[in-house]
């Protein structure tokens, strides 16, 4: 596991927040925790998307899996659940400070 890798207890909320895959077969190569691994990664380091190391999956799947959430708006509706999380817990301040100043 990586230094930004997610830990388990992470895992296990993010999992549940997650679609479900549908499709019948062979299951993926690449696990999904791995995937999104990589997405962290290279959001995280600012790396281009072909430079994301190979032990998260090949970059392919990873720029894939991304993409494919943004344009359905699963990434959206995992921090809005997350930011719900956290707020029923008390975790998040919705202080909001508005300065005039430059």
């Amino acid at each position: 596991m990586g230094r930004g890798d997610l830990t388990d207890e992470q895992w296990a909320v993010l999992e549940l927040l997650l679609p479900k895959g549908t499709r019948a077969g062979r299951p993926p190569v690449w696990p999904r925790r791995k995937l999104i691994d990589g997405i962290r990664f290279r959001v995280r380091t600012g790396v281009p998307w072909r430079d994301v190391p190979i032990g998260y999956g090949p970059w392919n799947r990873v720029y894939d899996l991304a993409r494919r959430w943004q344009r359905d708006g699963t990434w959206h509706r995992v921090l809005t659940r997350l930011q719900s999380l956290a707020d029923a817990k008390g975790a998040i301040t919705w202080d909001l400070s508005v300065d005039s100043t430059v």
